[in-house]
């Protein structure tokens, strides 16, 4: 059960929380009701993405065991068998569409299909296709932005559904840098598409979205129709992409969101600070 559990990768559910960036944002977080159904439509989102993680799972079993950190996954090191990752994954795919239909709605559910449908294509296809596979994962943000806006009936920014798309370009690139630094020579034997990438060709990419990412948080902050005072946020999103830069360049923590987030005190200070800021900004109306 452990391992199954493992398999599904809770860990990773920290990019889920997406989902609560338009209740948050439009300041009706303490909306009782529009709370609980963006706390079920990220639960849902959750599951919705461990689907994804155990099918890739399955598809680059053979590939994982040749990576010196993936080799240790339930069903890489065998500790799950392939049929018992395949029935799981079939549970929770009707439970996914159950729960939708019985407990949010039709929408929500179609933007979850289209999520598996797009990771699906992905998982065969796409991630081998030099930039278009950082778009794919970037496109996954959009979605789970999105379904957060559908499921509570809370319309997302222009400039907020920017930021998401460049700071999940941002989070991408970092990702295949990562592993190209992780796996040096071996790279493109782990994945194919590595071998398309060069550092120095994702640090240019870098040099774009970077700056892109600041310009696009500051252009919403100066249009945000909550409080002009969100102007005051600003410098914890550009500590926080320099930070994460830096942890990337120095230290190769920057493959896995969750790990800056568990390893690197600074970086998680600087966005819980950044959280209790918006909120009093925006709840408080300071």
């Amino acid at each position: 059960m452990v391992a199954l559990i493992e398999l599904m990768r809770p860990k990773q559910w920290i990019k889920n929380f997406f989902v609560f960036a338009a209740i948050i944002f439009s300041g009706k977080f303490l909306n009782f009701d529009i709370l609980i159904l963006n706390i079920v439509t990220f639960l849902l989102f959750c599951i919705t993405s461990s689907i994804i993680y155990v099918l890739n799972d399955i598809v680059d079993i053979e590939k994982d065991r040749c990576h010196p950190e993936k080799k240790k996954r339930p069903l890489a090191s065998g500790r799950v068998s392939k049929k018992s990752a395949i029935i799981l994954d079939i549970a929770l795919f009707i439970l996914v569409i159950y729960c939708n239909y019985n407990f949010v709605n039709i929408k929500v559910l179609g933007i979850m299909l289209t999520y598996i449908f797009i990771n699906i294509l992905y998982c065969f296809k796409l991630k081998n296709i030099v930039i278009i596979d950082v778009m794919t994962i970037t496109f996954g943000f959009v979605l789970r932005v999105e379904s957060g806006s559908i499921a509570t009936g809370v319309e997302v920014s222009p400039w907020l559904f920017l930021c998401t798309v460049l700071l999940s370009l941002f989070l991408a690139l970092n990702k295949r840098k990562s592993e190209l630094i992780t796996l040096k020579d071996n790279s493109s034997n782990h994945r194919k598409i590595l071998k398309e990438y060069s550092i120095n060709s994702i640090d240019k990419m870098l040099t774009i979205v970077n700056p892109s990412i600041l310009m696009a948080y500051c252009l919403y902050t100066f249009s945000s129709i909550q409080s002009k005072t969100m102007i005051v946020t600003i410098p914890f999103v550009l500590y926080g992409v320099f930070r994460y830069e830096y942890l990337m360049d120095k230290k190769n923590i920057g493959g896995k969101p969750e790990d800056v987030f568990a390893k690197d005190k600074p970086f998680l200070i600087n966005v819980l600070m950044w959280v209790i800021s918006v909120i009093l900004i925006i709840y408080l109306k300071l």
